[in-house]
């Protein structure tokens, strides 16, 4: 990557790379995306994506495009999804598989940080919303034929980015944005921590210091060693080394209070910046939204996703659909969902959903 980066409008490719027909998603074009951003404080940045294109001639007008946003998978730049064969885990490549088989182009983008230079931003919705949608500005300039017609969809941390990116669709020129899906999306980042202290289960630790340290880089009143003190200071950054999928064994020898130790007081400052950078709720989004969640996550609670709708219909939201699937956890309501979902997208200028058969998510 060119060191600075010249400056650019948002979306502008600075490279890509095409690595020919993809196995993992039905043998569809990839290309690895290196385009510009700006982040919460209007700073242009470079950010990485993945574009994925369905073989064979486009149909008339051309493919509508897909957005995809993630859910976490680690703030090294080792985690960033495009350079996973699979974009990170195995759902997902059914997910992007699916709607490639629908007839979509799917472009997913890895947010600022991750696989670019600089620390990821994790939870930032800004960030993470202009990233989307730059991705989608990035992946027409480099394919011109692909139809204007454009969908965010997202899952867990990519569920808030997806609403996001509703808000900021605007900076897609030439563009007409159909809507957002929020899976499970992250919300309530200010009763994040707190929730981690008191469940007392290690495993959970990861997300609360991804999202320490997404709130330090973006945020200069927050300084992580100070807050967080040398010993979980070395604790977190041997987390922050290793990837969601094979999390550092430091964390079975911790516990949360060790590794979070603050103060009522602080977990109260910190708690309300987390939010007002990352609350999916704080605005009302005036494109179409369909919230799906699990019944059984045990990841987002189905009261969170129930009470973000509600706040984002209060705000002047003029469509908020809400499907809950019983029984389903974090990852297998993708599946579950995946029918309704193509549905939505249908209703709102998308390509059809007949024919559509809901898969079984594939752990990994």
């Amino acid at each position: 990557m060119p060191q600075p980066l010249p400056p650019a409008p948002p979306g502008t490719p600075v490279a890509a790379t095409r690595h020919g027909p993809d196995p993992r998603t039905g043998a569809a074009e990839r290309w690895t995306v290196l385009h510009h951003s700006t982040d919460a404080h209007g700073k242009d940045i470079a950010v990485s994506s993945t574009l994925l294109v369905p073989g064979g001639a486009p149909p008339p007008g051309g493919r509508p495009v897909l957005a995809w946003a993630h859910g976490t998978t680690g703030i090294a730049d080792a985690c960033a999804p495009s350079q996973a064969a699979n974009l990170g885990f195995n759902v997902y490549a059914q997910e992007a598989g699916a709607f490639l088989r629908a007839g979509y182009a799917v472009v997913a983008t890895d947010y600022p940080g991750l696989g670019t230079p600089g620390p990821h931003t994790y939870l930032v919705g800004p960030d993470e919303g202009n990233a989307v949608v730059d991705s989608v500005t990035a992946a027409h300039r480099l394919l011109p034929d692909l139809a204007p017609t454009w969908f965010a969809v997202g899952h867990s941390q990519g569920g808030q980015a997806a609403l996001f990116a509703a808000r900021a669709a605007g900076r897609a020129p030439g563009t007409r944005f159909g809507g957002a899906v929020a899976v499970a999306p992250a919300s309530h980042l200010d009763a994040m921590l707190p929730g981690v202290i008191a469940a007392h289960q290690p495993g959970s630790l990861a997300f609360a210091l991804y999202s320490l340290a997404g709130l330090s880089a973006t945020d200069p009143g927050v300084d992580l060693a100070r807050l967080l003190g040398p010993s979980a200071t070395r604790t977190a950054r041997q987390v922050f080394e290793e990837c969601l999928t094979a999390p550092h064994p430091a964390l079975a020898r911790t516990t949360t209070e060790r590794a979070l130790p603050l103060d009522r007081a602080q977990l109260a400052v910190v708690g309300g910046r987390m939010a007002a950078y990352g609350n999916p709720d704080r605005a009302a989004v005036h494109a179409p939204v369909l919230m799906v969640q699990g019944g059984a996550d045990q990841d987002v609670p189905a009261a969170w996703t129930a009470q973000v709708a509600r706040n984002l219909r209060a705000l002047g939201s003029p469509s908020v659909t809400e499907r809950m699937y019983a029984g389903a956890g974090h990852d297998d309501v993708l599946g579950r969902s995946f029918c309704d979902v193509l549905a939505f997208l249908g209703a709102h200028g998308g390509v059809s959903a007949k024919g559509c058969v809901p898969f079984r998510a594939e752990a990994g």
